[in-house]
């Protein structure tokens, strides 16, 4: 009878190790919403974006690389961070451990890189024109059919398309948050810095062109977003010092002070806003990553 009780005792010990073990485990696994680099705990962790397929990458030498622990984008690339970072439509937040990238074999190859074209005849007659291509998650600012800047974007995931036509620019918001989306930790409503409204649905619910996270693919509830790395910074803590400001540059172009009144930072309807042409479908999704994708060292 000492021996059983003895060896019970022994699976109680080992169950509340392994217990332990697990739940530990399982928090460092788990990122910090201001750990750096680090995404949402909410976001899906180790996600392969060489499978994401954008018909304007197939002229360009590529290949998969996967993110080990103590990378970054500044670490792996210096001051070309940013060429890589818009290559992959994605944020530097949403580049940490276990995530895989596309890198081209020769970073000259992106230096210039846009999937839009420099001419866009549907644009010529118009002073502003903003096209989004949904396929290639990007988007293009044009002044009479020339394209004066183009930057990522991230549109509305599968059942939460973002709608395609031609629309215009008729309201701005400086300091949008949802009515409907919270923060990832539930605190606040979720931020739309630089707000641009585009349509508003037969449901009433409006679309907009705003700052957001971009993870590299496609993930909002319709609207579209831009890099914001100051709002990042101001609500996730990260990053430190901000870089990417393409929503605010959007805004300015498209609804700044210089063609409307002084902006009071609160919504306003605008009259004559720039023509917004919403085109294509979501990005295929490849069933196997190209490549040979690098693993962690084990350790």
């Amino acid at each position: 009878m000492r021996y059983s009780r003895m060896r019970l005792s022994h699976k109680i010990v080992l169950i509340l190790l392994f217990t332990i073990i697990l739940v530990g485990f399982t928090v460092l696994r788990t990122p910090l919403l201001t750990s750096e680099p680090a995404a949402s705990p909410d976001d899906n962790g180790r996600e392969d974006l060489s499978r994401v397929e954008y018909p304007s990458l197939k002229g360009i030498a590529w290949h998969a690389k996967f993110i080990e622990p103590n990378q970054s984008l500044e670490s792996l690339f210096g001051a070309d961070w940013i060429l890589v970072a818009r290559f992959n439509r994605i944020d530097r937040r949403h580049v940490y451990p276990g995530v895989t990238i596309k890198v081209p074999d020769n970073i000259e190859d992106i230096r210039t890189y846009t999937p839009l074209p420099r001419h866009y005849a549907p644009a010529a007659r118009h002073e502003k024109f903003i096209l989004v291509d949904i396929t290639e998650q990007w988007l293009g600012a044009y002044q009479y059919g020339k394209l004066v800047f183009s930057a990522p974007a991230a549109t509305g995931k599968a059942t939460t398309e973002t709608p395609a036509g031609m629309f215009q620019i008729d309201a701005r918001d400086l300091n949008h948050t949802s009515s409907l989306y919270k923060t990832a930790n539930d605190e606040e409503q979720y931020p739309m810095d630089n707000a641009l409204r585009f349509f508003i649905g037969p449901d009433n619910v409006s679309y907009w062109l705003h700052a957001r996270d971009l993870p590299g693919r496609p993930a909002s509830h319709g609207c579209i977003g831009l890099y914001d790395e100051e709002m990042q910074n101001r609500v996730f803590g990260i990053p430190l010092q901000p870089v990417l400001k393409d929503s605010q540059k959007l805004y300015n172009w498209a609804a700044g002070e210089e063609e409307y009144e002084d902006d009071e930072g609160v919504a306003e309807e605008l009259e004559d806003g720039p023509t917004v042409e919403v085109r294509g479908s979501l990005p295929r999704y490849l069933e196997r990553a190209p490549g040979t994708v690098r693993k962690p060292v084990e350790r």
